[in-house]
């Protein structure tokens, strides 16, 4: 029996949330004594201005949130992206600006800093800042630019509850794909074949639950980007594109979703693996250490328990059946792939209820096999609870 989608409200029902989020960004930029946080990472644009542009840097045409303590908040982005802009976000000031006019985005970014930008203290997020608005910044204030970045990350780390329904929506999304690539596994199948029944799996479940919120969402719910599938010995490659090999008999097929399934603009980990016909003793045995392991660290997490501590007990399932760990066990997640904390050794965060991790096992035997699982787990108040639940068992189709 199929999860019924979890009803959220509208999209413009939703923009108070965003607000809220900026409201709280500006009390932690006063508290800090930052007089200004320009954003320009589109992801975080979008966790505090409920806005997505399909334009970039890539086009020259950067987008910039300048969010201020003093209370004021502007949107400067191309103005090709004019009614886009006006219709999600609950921003008043929206700033646009044209190819070849002016200084293009350098004119509303110096009446966002004001007369006077040398005197205030002002943010960026210094890892994920173009080059082009980093320059003109140090050419134009100078050393008073400080690093933004951990009150962002700090802010996201723990989801709130429309959040973790969205984490839930997007597990459903990410399922459904799974069922139907492994559905259409068989001998002779091309690989890329496998990744469409996915992509059109789902789109069909994210277009289910998007039209049963809000007929006129502006957010597609195509699947989309490039997904890694691998078969046989390629397995061990880790993050391949599918390809126009064939399916053989005996090969393991790898369906990795992380890159994929982006629904809501919401990040998922997610990863399956099946068997096409048989499965060798040994090749049995190193999947089920893979699912081992991760089973170790999800009966570690817990609130209170320390991020690398939940990377140990999979390091132990590991090191136990002679083999080492390929990666970290896990990362946390939500708009962005790669969020705090992570799972990995160094990392002695403890988790708190709130917190979503993408969490996997993995094992990589070169140019022989490699064993993969991996799920999306929201941190409870006396748990865990797996967004992405479905069998992991080995099985043969």
């Amino acid at each position: 029996m199929s999860q019924q989608p979890q009803v959220m409200g509208t999209e413009t029902e939703m923009l108070p949330l965003f607000q809220a989020r900026t409201r709280e960004l500006q009390r932690r930029l006063e508290d800090e004594g930052i007089d200004i946080l320009l954003i320009t990472h589109a992801d975080s644009i979008y966790y505090y201005s409920a806005y997505w542009g399909d334009l970039g840097l890539e086009f020259g045409r950067p987008t910039i949130l300048a969010v201020a303590s003093n209370g004021d908040v502007t949107l400067i982005t191309a103005g090709s992206e004019t009614l886009m802009a006006q219709a999600m976000t609950w921003v008043d000031d929206l700033a646009f600006y044209s190819d070849g006019v002016g200084e293009e985005w350098r004119d509303p970014l110096k009446k966002a800093l004001g007369n006077n930008p040398g005197n205030l203290r002002i943010a960026t997020e210094r890892n994920s800042i173009p080059a082009v608005i980093s320059n003109y910044l140090n050419e134009t204030v100078g050393t008073n630019l400080t690093n933004g970045t951990p009150i962002i990350a700090d802010m996201r780390m723990i989801k709130s509850p429309e959040e973790l329904n969205m984490v839930r929506q997007a597990g459903q999304v990410a399922v459904a794909m799974g069922i139907a690539g492994r559905d259409s596994m068989a001998v002779g199948v091309p690989e890329y074949e496998v990744s469409i029944a996915c992509m059109n799996a789902g789109t069909r479940k994210a277009a289910e639950i998007i039209a049963a919120e809000d007929q006129q969402s502006l957010m597609s719910p195509m699947i989309h980007n490039l997904q890694a599938i691998q078969s046989g010995k390629y397995t061990s490659y880790t993050h391949l594109h599918p390809r126009v090999k064939k399916l053989e008999y005996g090969d393991p097929v790898y369906m990795c979703f992380c890159s994929i399934t982006h629904f809501k603009q919401l990040k998922i980990g997610y990863d399956r693996e099946y068997f096409v016909g048989c499965v060798e003793d040994e090749i049995a045995r190193i999947y089920n250490t893979a699912i081992e392991a991760q089973a170790a660290s999800l009966r570690e997490m817990r609130p209170g328990a320390i991020a690398e501590d939940v990377h140990k007990a999979a390091d132990d399932v590991y090191q136990a059946a002679g083999f080492a760990p390929s990666y970290r066990t896990g990362r946390a997640l939500g708009f962005s792939s790669l969020e705090e904390p992570q799972l990995k050794y160094g990392d002695k965060t403890p988790l708190r209820p709130g917190m979503v991790f993408a969490v996997d096992g993995g094992i990589t035997v070169p140019d022989v096999f490699g064993a993969r699982v991996g799920d999306t787990v929201i941190v409870t108040d006396d748990g865990i609870e797996i967004a992405t639940e479905h069998p992991r068992d080995l099985l043969v189709v």
